[in-house]
């Protein structure tokens, strides 16, 4: 049953002694407080290491052709090893554990983009149809480069949003249209957007009709994968690659030169299991932050029974139980933690938040926040801890004889 009575004298203690009450409910909102910032600058860490990562798939091996640097069965160091079409076959047919593929081939010169009296400088990316699943590019208009644009070396293009902009500024629709690439006519097929800003000022076209129009016959300078393999899978699937590509171009398996591999699935798996760590260290400095406050707490309360001895005494001597005098101080801890704590839970949410909403997007600190039922339990924990720091002291006080309490000097 509710007691006013009891309430008000547990207000009236506390408004007598004001400074031990700010100081009490400080200790454990700042432990709160802590614990919140601590675990939403963690979580806030992680959603933007993972954004950065989830620009691109995330599962995603690249590999590339480079130059020797060992000789090999005769061989002499120095030689630039050249990926072909065979090779893209190769790995698309024969290596397990491929989900997407697609070859790349570098125009690097004259890439002057032009319609009627428009002209830009942007980046040609001459690709297969699968490419558009491992750079998570999304499409606005039209279509992506398909297999029959790569069979029959159709002269079409899928452009960025920004190449749009910087073209046809006239706001009509580009679809249908034809640009000039290397003075080469072709005809945009899509108009397509990326999460990642800087990969949205692209020209994809077919890899075979680059190959085609720039003399490049059938070389590839690089191949990039999504796979369905586990990150100690993909460890294995860089050993065999790689040594079925030196088998394929004579050279040295241990010759890292002469073929480069990016294991993007590997390098998540490591960044997660980072985070996992940084979240466990997080929540043991909120724990031992939140222990110090029930500390404060509990120093508190034996100050505020020693205060009280003589009045504790009186009760005692004109007939209140020990358990009276137990819930008096009991509830008097529990009231200072739950309001001390709820002003620290909501500070240090609504400082997450601020900072949230001020953040610039796509950066390596992305939404900091923390889970509400997380948030709640710590303060629960905090309460309920709270609550037994005070019953020791309250406990001891219960157990005082009026004589020796009214001795108390």
């Amino acid at each position: 049953m509710f007691d006013l009575d009891k309430w008000q004298e547990i207000f009236s203690t506390i408004d007598k002694n004001r400074m031990r009450t700010f100081l009490t409910g400080f200790s454990v909102a700042w432990g709160i407080f802590m614990l919140i910032i601590l675990l939403g600058s963690g979580k806030g860490l992680q959603n933007g290491i993972n954004a950065q990562f989830k620009q691109d798939a995330v599962n995603t091996i690249w590999f590339g052709a480079g130059t020797t640097s060992k000789t090999y069965q005769g061989l002499k160091a120095g030689r630039q090893i050249q990926f072909t079409n065979e090779d893209y076959n190769f790995v698309r047919d024969r290596m397990e554990g491929v989900d997407k593929i697609s070859g790349r081939f570098y125009m690097w010169q004259n890439r002057v983009v032009s319609y009627n009296k428009e002209y830009g400088v942007f980046d040609l990316f001459c690709v297969h149809p699968d490419y558009y699943d491992i750079e998570n590019a999304t499409m606005l208009e039209g279509r992506y480069i398909n297999k029959i644009d790569i069979q029959k070396r159709r002269k079409v293009v899928a452009i960025g949003k920004p190449v749009q902009k910087a073209l046809f500024k006239n706001g009509k629709s580009p679809i249908g249209e034809y640009i000039k690439i290397n003075n080469v006519p072709f005809q945009v097929v899509g108009v397509f957007t990326d999460k990642n800003e800087r990969d949205e000022t692209r020209v994809y076209l077919p890899l075979t009709t680059a190959q085609m129009i720039s003399g490049g016959a059938n070389r590839i300078h690089n191949l990039s994968i999504t796979s369905t393999l586990s990150a100690e899978e993909s460890v294995e699937f860089e050993k065999h690659l790689r040594s079925e590509f030196a088998k394929r171009h004579n050279f040295d398996p241990e010759d890292l030169n002469a073929m480069w591999i990016s294991n993007t699935v590997k390098q998540y798996k490591t960044f997660t299991n980072l985070f996992t760590g940084i979240q466990i260290f997080v929540s043991i400095i909120g724990a031992f932050t939140i222990i110090a406050g029930i500390v404060g707490v509990s120093n508190i309360m034996i100050i505020v029974v020693n205060e009280r001895t003589k009045e504790i005494g009186i009760r005692k001597a004109i007939g209140a139980t020990p358990l009276s005098i137990v819930s008096m101080i009991l509830w008097e801890a529990v009231f200072i933690t739950a309001v001390a704590g709820y002003i620290g839970l909501i500070l240090g949410i609504g400082l997450l938040e601020l900072v949230s909403s001020v953040l610039p997007e796509n950066q390596f600190f992305l939404n900091p926040s923390v889970d509400f039922n997380i948030a709640i339990i710590s303060t629960l924990v905090l309460i309920v801890a709270g609550s037994l720091a005070g019953l020791m002291p309250a406990l001891r006080a219960s157990r005082i004889r009026p004589v020796v309490a009214l001795r108390d000097e």
